[in-house]
């Protein structure tokens, strides 16, 4: 193994590029999972339909469809 780097890593010799292979993956990896941010669910997004009746309850949720719809 001429001109390669190798260090002595618990008890076994470690070539230097697979040192920077595993430092560079470690970071993107980290970068990737730290800016994933957490999965959002459009039912946790949706209030409760506080409504007095069952009809009322079917219009807010048209109402609600119509206007995800638009956007």
């Amino acid at each position: 193994m001429a001109g390669i780097a190798t260090y002595n890593i618990a008890g076994r010799q470690v070539g230097g590029h697979y040192l920077a292979m595993g430092i560079l993956g470690t970071l993107f990896g980290g970068v990737y999972y730290a800016t994933s941010g957490p999965k959002k669910s459009a039912a946790a997004a949706t209030p409760p339909i506080n409504a007095s009746s069952s009809d009322e309850a079917d219009f807010i949720k048209k109402f609600m469809e119509e206007q995800e719809k638009k956007q």
